[in-house]
């Protein structure tokens, strides 16, 4: 949401990165959850259209959303008109999740430990289905393992019951999926420790069946890093 994106923008310039919004149309997600595929491909186009001569190597698409950034990836190759086909699959190539993204910088150097706090914390982990089946949520627990002290579990969890739109039109079986692994972790887990969700939704359903909390990494990282003066 706006909270959340505010402050990957934050984390981002105080890591070095000159990042920034670009005005586009939604992702479409949600039309092609309910079926509306004409407008979602209406979507796909614009944004395709956009973003096509923006990206490159050096300036990829970064999203905090799973659902929304990994709909470049998944479906608007195959959903654009064709003539835009081969201008998809190239913006599909530029776009990574933050997780992914700040792993990658980790990897060549360009962000180390040493820019953040030493504080012991524990963090437990909900991953984003979109984020289980079209990435990893190993990116957000190697991200989260920037400050040195910080100790991060994933919890190994389904779905945990909203699935969009889903647990709000069937509460009582989002509900009842919630309870199978991902509710009953939270809550017998310690107090302090802090719960991380990746996804919107998740966090709504973790707030719901268990009256937690849950961070997007990106807040969680924001608190840990060392603000210049």
């Amino acid at each position: 949401d706006v909270k959340q994106g505010k402050t990957a923008l934050r984390l981002l310039w105080v890591l070095g990165y000159d990042a920034s919004i670009i005005d586009h149309k939604e992702s479409g997600r949600t039309a092609i959850s309910k079926g509306f595929l004409d407008y979602a491909k209406e979507v796909a186009n614009e944004n395709i259209s956009i973003f096509k001569s923006i990206l490159s190597n050096e300036l990829p698409l970064i999203g905090i959303e799973p659902s929304t950034l990994l709909i470049f990836r998944d479906e608007y190759p195959n959903l654009v008109n064709k003539s835009q086909r081969e201008d998809a699959l190239f913006v599909k190539n530029q776009c990574f999740l933050i997780d992914e993204f700040i792993c990658q910088e980790m990897d060549k150097g360009n962000i180390s430990s040493d820019l953040f706090v030493d504080d012991f914390k524990e963090i437990s982990i909900h991953g984003h289905c979109h984020q289980k089946a079209l990435s990893s949520v190993s990116f957000t627990k190697k991200m989260l393992t920037l400050p040195r002290n910080y100790t991060i579990k994933v919890i190994p969890s389904g779905c945990c019951g909203m699935a969009g739109s889903f647990g709000y039109e069937n509460y009582d079986l989002s509900m009842k999926i919630g309870e199978l692994v991902l509710f009953p972790a939270i809550k017998n887990q310690n107090h302090e420790i802090t719960t991380c969700a990746p996804g919107t939704s998740c966090r709504q359903q973790i707030k719901d069946g268990t009256n937690t909390r849950a961070f997007h990494p990106v807040e969680i990282l924001w608190l840990a890093i060392i603000k210049p003066n």
